[in-house]
């Protein structure tokens, strides 16, 4: 009897831990993670989440965890040499990459060129100076740049609470499925068991992709080659900046007209018709008034003779 009240306790406890668990978005490894072997730096004292539970009650002592990313785009002389050299910068920092590719496009002037795109991950520590590198692969200004942080301190804190509930649920199920007798009883212990387990596993492996991310930093680079960005110059003048001119010249008047035909619609014309139909309607009113008080004339006088 005691042992089916554990049961029915630590079953309700199961399905609510694992609607939590559920409710955690999960990780996919599209985003670039870290192979098995490669080092991530700890995040708490002693040792790891991932690792052995804490003991019952202890709460471990949060620190930040800032997730840190990086993309932009440059214009190079070669995207090929440079996406391999942003390879070789990222593998001798002890990243990796994630993603490259070269294709083929087709610029203004009608000309087929090689364009690249590198996606990498760098140990944090080195986010700036991997940047700096990237920089350097350009003489031109960078065309886009963006750098964004977020703080899952939150998320990971939590991450582990649950962990640290499921684990104490699996230990007890454990104990309870040790003594177990009868075949209902362990069949069903046996079933708890193995979905907080499965919870657990999910769990861990959702830590482990908040302590990567924050440890290996994601760059996003895309290679613009130099034919695609400088203006198409003859004789010493850009006649694409002179149709770009003409164009936004060209624009600018038809925005006008719509502009000025918006504030005749709907402001000069209520305004002109609220004041003048007024004074139409009194005019109107004023010459049937004169007209009705003009006295008639008299009618001809006969002709003699007639």
């Amino acid at each position: 009897m005691i042992v089916k009240r554990a049961l029915i306790l630590l079953s309700v406890l199961a399905v609510l831990l694992s609607g939590c668990a559920a409710a955690t978005p999960t990780m996919t490894r599209s985003q670039g993670m870290p192979p098995a072997g490669a080092p991530v730096a700890p995040f708490e004292e002693g040792k790891s989440s991932t690792g052995s539970a804490y003991a019952a009650g202890e709460v471990p002592e949060a620190k930040k965890l800032v997730v840190k990313n990086a993309s932009l785009s440059i214009a190079v002389d070669d995207p090929a040499a440079s996406l391999d050299r942003i390879s070789r910068m990222a593998e001798e920092m002890g990243g990796f990459v994630v993603t490259s590719r070269l294709y083929n496009t087709t610029t203004n002037s009608g000309a087929e060129v090689q364009q690249g795109e590198i996606t990498v991950r760098v140990p944090v520590e080195d986010l700036e100076d991997a940047m700096a590198q990237i920089h350097a692969e350009t003489s031109q200004p960078v065309l886009r740049q963006d750098v964004d942080s977020e703080d899952v301190t939150d998320k990971y804190t939590d991450l582990q609470s649950r962990l640290r509930n499921l684990e104490a649920t699996e230990a007890q199920l454990q104990e309870i499925m040790d003594m177990a007798t009868e075949t209902e009883d362990v069949l069903r212990v046996y079933n708890d068991l193995s979905q907080v387990r499965e919870q657990i596993e999910l769990i861990k492996g959702q830590i482990q992709y908040y302590e990567q991310s924050a440890a290996f930093s994601l760059i996003s680079v895309v290679l613009v080659p130099n034919e695609a960005v400088i203006p198409l110059t003859i004789g010493g003048w850009q006649p694409a900046g002179v149709a770009k001119d003409a164009l936004q010249a060209t624009l600018n008047a038809f925005r006008f007209l719509v502009y000025a035909g918006i504030w005749i619609v709907l402001f000069a014309l209520p305004v002109l018709f609220a004041i003048f139909f007024p004074i139409f309607l009194l005019i109107r009113l004023a010459l049937a008034i004169r007209k009705r008080s003009r006295p008639k004339a008299p009618p001809p006088a006969p002709v003699a003779g007639d």
